[in-house]
């Protein structure tokens, strides 16, 4: 099947199969409902299983399967671009790293909507500076004990797992070196999960405690010390087939801010046109990323270029958004005004632009350390 045949026979099959969101109620709960809904339906018809490979439960065929159904489901409102995003987070990392035995048996949950999983990286001391992490791994036994504080755990509280990253090495290991994963079962004892409850409205991140948490030794994800191998492969897919999927929803969105304004008239046009060519110049760089991806090169900090424009154009929308709709920001308790809110993380949030800049400073650009 090539590429636009199955486009064609999914859009039939989303035409036919009826999966828009009940109304109403835009609540945490309802979109982890309807996350769990959508994948349970596209995995029981097979689209959800397209891409991955036959080992981990799938069908299958080019990486880019998984972009057309993200973008399908996400760009027509089925899904909401964050729980849906946790897929091409986190599914590629258990394939890659975890025993086959183990792979085989949970990616299948995770796709079908079975479970959910969280991503336990960031830290209060180490969000950019990742190598910095406290969170503790000591072994006992056959086990490993657990004792540290994640934050900004995206889904938390509906998470059945977690791929944890923490620090196994002695003091005289190089940061790098001493970063073993795991993946843990939320439900073990010692683990807590508690909602923060952010400006836009919405405890979507959580703090997650282990208080010597025990984590058999084969939940190990690689081998002690791969841990920060295994977060560099994971970056690719975030800012490759997940960014896709979030440029689906913000080109929706647009489309949505074009019904809204269109009979401001011609002093619209500009801040439009602004923000139409920035949502352009992101998917054609992130198509190109996606092609990369799909015809087997390997990924790296070329992917920052990927993270800046995808910050820069969610910014530039809401922006337009709140210029062209007086008051819809400041006073109306609208979808518009969660999401502006929102998007004053993007350039923050999995990296922020700062740290991007810096590298495509000094990886791609090879201007230096200043």
């Amino acid at each position: 099947m090539n590429v636009a045949e199955f486009r064609s026979n999914l859009r039939t099959w989303l035409d036919e199969n009826d999966l828009t969101p009940p109304p109403g109620d835009h609540s945490l709960d309802a979109h982890q409902a309807q996350h769990l809904r959508v994948m349970g339906a596209l995995y029981d018809a097979g689209w959800m299983r397209w891409g991955w490979p036959e080992s981990a439960g799938g069908l299958g065929g080019p990486m880019i399967l998984r972009a057309i159904v993200g973008e399908e489901v996400v760009g027509r409102g089925l899904d909401e671009p964050g729980p849906y995003s946790m897929l091409e987070v986190l599914t590629p990392t258990m394939i890659d790293y975890a025993r086959p035995e183990l792979a085989a048996e949970m990616v299948p949950r995770l796709l079908s909507g079975s479970e959910t999983w969280c991503q336990g990286f960031s830290e209060p001391g180490s969000g950019s500076d990742l190598a910095s992490l406290t969170t503790r791994a000591e072994p006992r036994g056959d086990a490993w004990v657990v004792n540290g504080q994640k934050v900004w755990t995206s889904f938390a509280q509906y998470a059945t797992r977690c791929v944890l990253l923490t620090r196994t090495g002695g003091p005289d290991t190089p940061n790098h070196d001493a970063i073993t994963a795991f993946f843990v079962d939320i439900d073990t004892p010692g683990v807590t999960v508690r909602p923060l409850r952010t400006m836009h409205g919405v405890d979507e991140f959580c703090e997650v405690y282990f208080d010597d948490v025990v984590v058999p030794a084969d939940r190990m994800l690689g081998n002690p010390g791969d841990g920060w191998k295994l977060a560099m492969d994971l970056l690719p897919y975030e800012r490759s087939t997940c960014f896709w999927q979030r440029i689906a929803y913000l080109y929706s969105r647009f489309d949505a801010l074009v019904g809204e304004v269109k009979d401001i008239g011609q002093a619209a046009d500009s801040d439009m046109g602004e923000t139409y060519l920035a949502l352009h110049t992101l998917r054609c760089r992130s198509r190109a990323t996606q092609h990369r991806l799909a015809e087997g090169h390997k990924l790296g900090p070329e992917t920052s270029i990927d993270k800046v424009l995808l910050a820069s154009a969610e910014q530039r929308l809401y922006d337009t958004a709140r210029d062209l709709m007086p008051g819809a920001i400041e006073l109306d308790d609208t979808a518009w005004r969660t999401e502006f809110l929102y998007s004053r993380a993007a350039t923050i949030y999995g990296g922020t632009s700062e740290v991007q800049r810096n590298i495509i400073a000094r990886r791609l650009l090879d201007l230096g350390k200043e």
